[in-house]
């Protein structure tokens, strides 16, 4: 798989080149997977599906492999990994995704890209599990589809370290040396491409389902199911290295406002730590009056 050094010209010459990559997945999906061939008779889909779940690129694969494969009488997209192992069956499923290259193998040159791709992975996962417990919490017509579209949400940024590393580096670089950068305006002036917009413009080149697309793109985040899945993205970050980022407590106000419930109710359901928990609640009684800004 190749590697890009030097950043490319504009938006349409990036998905060009991430288009003709073989998608990697994560070195645990597929040792499991081959673990699960072994015992294939007594494997469920929802097993599988929980499988898939944990790589966002594994995921993104599977979606991927339905949409090229669409039948002439399919005539609803497939928007879960389910339904997409539903549709496939697990024998195949296991035949199809076999021997498939590694995240581990493509930054076996780049250990602290790894190192750093593997932390992204793990935001999504945390973003995916926000955005499920709060779309149970909204009575969302179908959760499952949150889940999913909340894990691709850290995608783009996923595939930049894979094949990127290097520039990908020098964003974390640049911001790390100046904290006010903003992360698309510095991505931008590094790869002449944003994140968000590789990410927009892959997935309609990959013909995505409609619906996943909506839930990524951020000009709909008046739709509630958008706001779950950005809003999960948001706190996921912000939270990525610990509870006292100066954003959370805006984050948090408006997840209350998403989901009609009080600062405790919510810090309880993210499982905050007692400390972070009880200056989140200070800073909220702060925000409402409840208390003087020096008892924060």
């Amino acid at each position: 798989m190749a590697h890009l050094d030097t950043p490319l010209s504009d938006l349409n010459a990036y998905v060009q080149f991430f288009a003709r990559q073989p998608i990697p997945v994560l070195r645990h999906t597929q040792m499991r997977l081959d673990e699960m061939r072994e015992m294939e008779d007594q494997l469920n889909g929802r097993a599988l599906a929980g499988l898939v779940l944990s790589d966002p690129l594994m995921t993104l694969k599977v979606l991927l492999h339905i949409e090229a494969h669409r039948g002439a009488r399919q005539n609803h997209d497939i928007t879960t990994v389910e339904r997409a192992i539903m549709m496939m069956g697990i024998s195949p499923f296991l035949r199809t995704f076999a021997g498939m290259p590694t995240i581990e193998e493509q930054l076996g040159l780049h250990p602290k890209g790894l190192i750093l791709a593997l932390k992204v992975i793990g935001r999504a996962r945390r973003a995916s599990r926000y955005a499920r417990d709060w779309a149970l919490l909204r009575h969302d017509m179908d959760v499952d589809e949150i889940t999913v579209a909340a894990l691709l949400s850290e995608v783009a940024e996923i595939l930049c370290w894979c094949f990127a590393p290097t520039l990908t580096q020098e964003v974390y670089d640049r911001q790390r040396t100046d904290p006010s950068l903003r992360t698309q305006a510095t991505q931008r002036a590094v790869f002449n491409a944003s994140a968000a917009d590789i990410q927009l413009a892959l997935c309609r080149h990959w013909h995505l389902p409609e619906l996943l697309l909506t839930m990524l793109d951020e000009k709909y985040i008046q739709n509630p199911r958008v706001r779950t899945v950005q809003l999960a993205n948001n706190l996921a970050r912000h939270t990525a290295h610990g509870w006292d980022n100066p954003a959370i407590p805006d984050d948090l106000s408006t997840i209350e406002t998403l989901l009609h419930i009080s600062r405790e109710n919510l810090l309880n359901r993210l499982a905050v730590p007692h400390e972070d928990a009880a200056r989140l609640l200070l800073i909220a009684h702060e925000q409402n009056g409840l208390i003087s800004p020096d008892q924060v």
